[in-house]
């Protein structure tokens, strides 16, 4: 059953991030890789956010808790992607946007994830 779940929750955040992603790049042409950015952004964010209020809140089932953290937000975010743009951005020889996505993303996603605990314990 665990891996039905984790499986489900997969296919549903990769299709989420598959249209988010085509949102955002449809909004933004510029070189920086937005798209890819708010989804490990907001991935950070509700991965903090619902593992505390799952556990320490709503005492939810750890299949939820699996098909959503595992499955949907593992598949939701992306680090090989955000590693793959880094490099072309490299070869590129966009030096400056390289680097600050790469400190924006690694920063902004702990603020995101901290924030995201934080508020779910507000809750």
């Amino acid at each position: 059953m665990n891996i039905l779940v984790i499986a489900l929750g997969g296919a549903l955040g990769a299709l989420s991030r598959y249209g988010l992603g085509l949102w955002v790049s449809g909004k933004w042409s510029q070189g920086f890789p937005l798209g890819t950015f708010i989804i490990n952004i907001t991935g950070a964010f509700l991965l903090g956010f619902l593992n505390i209020l799952f556990i320490e809140k709503l005492s939810i089932s750890p299949l939820w808790r699996l098909g959503i953290g595992i499955g949907f937000l593992g598949a939701y975010t992306t680090f090989s992607t955000f590693s793959y743009e880094t490099i072309m951005l490299l070869e590129g020889g966009s030096l400056l946007t390289a680097g600050l996505y790469t400190v924006l993303t690694v920063i902004i996603g702990f603020a995101g994830a901290a924030l995201g605990v934080g508020l779910a314990r507000l809750v």
